[in-house]
């Protein structure tokens, strides 16, 4: 049985802000540890991303399945339709409040303005080809997974796929509209200027539909029964995991 919807929005806000003050976070002081390379801010970034991720995945998985971004919620009740309406629209607000608080939070903690609108521009076409890609196999690694009865494994593949895409995608992979939209209000290293948002979004969502595409071409969109006997999983994506 799922947690209570209120308890399930805790999750998924608390998660997805300190999913977002990791980011930002290890994103700030890897720029004063390493202010003159850039390719070693982008190591300690991803690799301090990975290992929350990670364990933000063990932690709330079980609560609220641990979405922590709109795009897998979106995914989630298209392929399994366990979430309501309802459902989704608290999902969405909560991951959304969530980045928000975790980029404040991240500025605060180290001594700067709360709320810094970044002037990092991203809106390069390549880099929207980068998102595209980046959230295709996010939506890839998280539903074959739960189609193939291997979800207890997320914790590990979901912040493994991240670290990864990080590095080869020219994006660096945010693959998350709420992630996208907190990640706005710290004018740092892991910043995205607000001009850049809604192109970042639209990449998103775009690469979310091909994801889903290629899930169902694999596995059709109702669950089977897998070699284990057991179905397909579906139950897992709500009682386990997934980024």
């Amino acid at each position: 049985m799922s947690a209570a919807l209120p308890r399930r929005a805790l999750a998924e806000f608390l998660g997805t802000l300190l999913l977002v003050t990791v980011v930002v976070g290890s994103g700030i002081m890897a720029q004063e540890l390493s202010p003159d390379d850039v390719g070693l801010q982008l190591l300690e970034n991803s690799t301090a991303t990975v290992f929350g991720l990670g364990v933000l995945i063990v932690m709330l998985g079980p609560i609220s399945g641990a979405h922590f971004n709109p795009v897998v919620t979106l995914a989630d009740w298209f392929l399994h339709r366990k979430l309501t309406a309802s459902d989704v629209g608290v999902y969405l607000v909560s991951q959304t409040a969530g980045a928000i608080g975790g980029a404040i939070l991240a500025n605060a903690m180290f001594d700067k303005p709360a709320v810094a609108w970044s002037a990092h521009d991203r809106s390069s076409g390549h880099l929207l080809l980068g998102e595209v890609v980046a959230t295709a196999g996010l939506a890839l690694v998280v539903f074959l997974l739960t189609r193939a009865g291997n979800a207890h494994v997320a914790p590990v593949a979901v912040a493994s796929y991240i670290g990864a895409a990080y590095w080869f995608t020219s994006s660096t992979s945010f693959a998350n509209p709420a992630v996208t939209i907190g990640r706005a209000f710290s004018d740092t290293f892991a910043g995205i200027a607000p001009s850049s948002v809604p192109g970042f979004i639209a990449a998103q969502l775009v690469g979310g539909v091909i994801g889903l595409v290629l899930v169902v071409g694999l596995y059709g969109r109702k669950p089977k029964v897998v070699a284990t006997g057991r179905a397909d999983a579906e139950p897992l994506l709500a009682d386990r995991t997934l980024t």
